[in-house]
This record gives structure tokens, C-alpha cells and sequence, in this order.
């Protein structure tokens, strides 16, 4: 049977005024998370923080799941709910997009 394969993940998160040092409290908390309940790959994620064209801020974080089934796992487990409840809390919108490196 053959290994499943990461699955990168590329999530924006647009976080509510006021809110930004709460929120990237919480961030620093997500992949740590994910990895202790064996959902992400061993590789560190990589965020940014930025501002969209409304002024908003947003942060930015790529990271991969250890597979596919790992993202629906993730849904069942209380203590990433605890880490993706308050993260939702503090955004206006989330926006979270499966990527794939291509040659061009």
C-alpha cells in the first residue's frame, strides 16, 4: 500500500479590527495543535501578516496535512476545536485553499 501523501494547505484568515494580536496568539497555538493529534506533517508552518486592499488585516498561513483524511479527522477532535473555535471567533472571514506546487 502506498504512503498517502501530505496535503498542503494555504489558509487567509481575515481577522476582525482590534482583534490582530488576539488572533495571532491563538495562530501560534494551531499547527502545534494539529501536529500533537498527528493531523499535520512534521514540516514548521510558514504565516504572514498583511493587509488586503480594503486596509483590513490578514494573516497568512501555509502548512500541510499529514494526508486527506487528516483534514476531516481534524472536525472530531475537541482539542483542535479549541484552537479553530476562537480562531473563527476573531475573523470577519476565512478562506482556505488545497495547493500544489507547479512548474511553469
Amino acid at each position: 500500500m502506498a504512503k498517502a501523501k501530505p496535503v498542503s494547505n494555504l489558509c487567509i484568515y481575515r481577522v476582525r479590527k482590534g482583534k490582530e494580536a488576539a488572533f495571532a496568539a491563538i495562530l501560534k497555538k494551531h499547527w502545534p495543535a494539529l501536529r500533537k493529534a498527528g493531523l499535520a506533517s512534521a514540516d514548521k508552518p510558514v504565516a504572514w501578516r498583511g493587509h488586503g486592499k480594503d486596509g483590513k488585516t490578514m494573516f497568512i498561513e501555509l502548512f500541510q496535512w499529514r494526508d486527506a483524511e487528516a483534514i476531516q479527522a481534524a472536525h472530531a477532535l475537541p482539542e483542535v476545536m479549541a484552537v479553530w473555535e476562537p480562531m473563527g471567533a476573531l475573523c470577519d472571514d476565512m478562506e482556505f485553499v488545497e495547493i500544489s506546487p507547479q512548474r511553469l
